[in-house]
């Protein structure tokens, strides 16, 4: 009995130091960097997007400038009662001539607002947006040719108007973004018309006619089709055809001779669709040597 008390003893430290011995040490993965969405490495980064932005500008430049010699008998924006089918244009007049264009990603790149997106990876928040338009004037440039292409504009007599969906209540933030970024002046009410100034919603159609009654407007830009007519962003159109609608006649000759188009891979109606919507079922392709994976 004595020669085995030094063996349980031996046993019962060898057990009392593998309880005391530290566990390892697990080492927390380390955060992973955000990265940049493919839309806003094209877009705000790339030497492609800069050069589709300024042949654009260029084009919408050299348009506007021939038709201020010429005189149309009709403006580019679409007469009340058109439909896709069966469009309408507001007789010119002797108005004075004018161009309108949307504000953000045609007018200015809202790099600030997208840079915080893009950190942060959320998306899009109405409120967050809200505090952008009122905070944010110093933290847009202008889209690449936009600056020099409205100076010509305004030097051959031609009113350079803004139409946004920026919030009325913010008015003086938006001048303040548009006039710093050197593509003003934007005067609210006058030379910029927000979202709340003539009717509730995010129709643009309403400015739109109150600035073609008032000028023979003779181009417009912007980066979605509902900058150009309401009639795109009927409910239930679907995105096969609204694509149909902007690709074919009658809408199909105005591009590039009266609508101007930017591309914007970022945000917006363009970004959406289902394999249904954008891959037609006679044009699908499997690699046969793909497998079954």
């Amino acid at each position: 009995m004595k020669r085995a008390l030094p063996l349980l003893a031996a046993v019962a430290l060898a057990g009392c130091a593998t309880a005391r011995a530290p566990s390892p040490t697990l080492q927390a993965a380390a955060p992973v960097a955000p990265r940049v969405p493919p839309g806003m490495q094209w877009l705000y980064g790339s030497g492609e997007s800069g050069a589709s932005s300024i042949q654009a500008y260029h084009a919408f430049r050299d348009h506007v400038l021939a038709a201020a010699r010429s005189r149309p008998r009709d403006s580019v924006v679409l007469a009340e009662g058109s439909t896709l089918e069966s469009p309408r244009f507001v007789p010119c007049g002797d108005r004075p001539l004018a161009v309108i264009l949307d504000v953000d990603e045609t007018a200015i790149q809202n790099l600030g607002y997208e840079y915080d997106e893009a950190v942060r990876g959320r998306s899009y928040d109405a409120e967050i947006w809200n505090r952008w338009e009122q905070t944010g004037a110093g933290a847009v440039l202008p889209m690449p040719g936009a600056a020099t292409a409205l100076r010509a504009l305004r030097g051959a007599r031609v009113m350079v108007i803004f139409n946004s969906n920026r919030l009325a209540a913010n008015a003086a933030a938006t001048e303040a973004a548009l006039n710093g970024a050197g593509l003003g002046p934007a005067r609210h009410g006058e030379t910029l018309y927000l979202k709340g100034d003539l009717a509730p919603g995010s129709a643009k159609d309403p400015r739109r006619a109150a600035v073609a009654a008032r000028y023979c407007v003779i181009a417009m830009a912007g980066d979605q089709l509902g900058d150009f007519s309401d009639l795109f962003n009927v409910r239930g159109l679907g995105v096969p055809a609204r694509r149909r609608a902007a690709t074919t006649a009658p809408f199909a000759s105005l591009w590039g001779k009266g609508w101007f188009m930017l591309s914007n891979p970022v945000y917006g109606p363009g970004i959406e669709g289902d394999f249904d919507d954008v891959f037609p079922a006679e044009r699908r392709w499997s690699d046969p040597q793909g497998g079954n994976d």
